[in-house]
C-alpha cells in the first residue's frame, strides 16, 4: 500500500504492535501484520492448518504483494511477526528489527497475561530461545533498540525509512 514498504519485525514482546499504533497514531499508514494478515498455516505452501504452533503462524503473501503493489501510500509499515516472510521479504524497502536486552524481555513477560502469546510457560521457553538463538527474525535488517521509550523508537524507525528514501 506504499510507494515504500517496511517491514518490522523481531522476536515476541519487543514492541510491534506498540510501535504500529504509535506510527498509526502519528498518521502513518502501518498494518498490524498479527491481526490482518496472520492465520495458522504451513509455512512452505501456505496451506491452512487447524490449531498449529509457533511455526505455524504465517501471513497470507497473496494479501502482502497486493498490499505492496498498491501505491496509494507514501510509505507503509507492516508491523508482526511471520514465519514465512521468505516469501515476502524481498517486497520491501527495508526491514527493521527490533531487539531488547534479556532483562527487558522478561519482564515484558511477566507482565504477559496468561491468555496472551507468551503468557504460558513453553510458550515463554520458546520467545527466550528465539531471543538468543535469532533463528526466527530476518536477517540483514536494520537494528533498532527497543528498549527506548516509544516515542524514541518510532522516530528511529521514521528516520532509517527516511534515510533508505534519500539512497535509493
Amino acid at each position: 500500500m506504499g510507494i515504500r514498504n517496511y517491514l518490522i519485525e523481531g522476536v515476541s514482546c519487543t514492541g510491534k504492535t506498540t510501535v504500529c499504533n504509535e506510527l498509526q497514531r502519528r498518521g502513518y499508514h502501518a498494518i498490524h501484520g498479527d491481526r490482518e494478515l496472520a492465520y495458522q498455516g504451513d509455512p512452505e505452501t501456505g496451506t491452512p492448518t487447524d490449531g498449529g504452533t509457533h511455526e505455524n503462524h504465517i501471513w497470507h503473501v497473496d494479501k502482502v504483494k497486493a498490499l505492496v503493489a498498491n501505491k496509494d501510500r507514501t510509505v507503509t509499515f507492516f508491523c508482526g511477526g511471520s514465519r514465512n516472510f521468505a516469501k515476502f521479504i524481498d517486497l520491501f524497502d527495508g526491514v527493521i528489527v527490533l531487539e531488547v536486552d534479556l532483562d527487558t524481555l522478561n519482564r515484558r513477560l511477566d507482565e504477559r497475561p496468561d491468555n496472551e502469546w507468551g503468557g504460558k510457560k513453553w510458550e515463554r521457553e520458546l520467545i527466550l530461545r528465539l531471543h538468543q538463538t535469532k533463528e526466527d527474525i530476518p536477517k540483514n535488517g536494520i537494528i533498532i533498540d527497543a528498549t527506548a521509550p516509544i516515542e524514541h523508537v518510532v522516530d528511529e524507525i521514521v528516520r532509517q525509512s527516511e534515510e533508505n528514501k534519500r539512497q535509493r
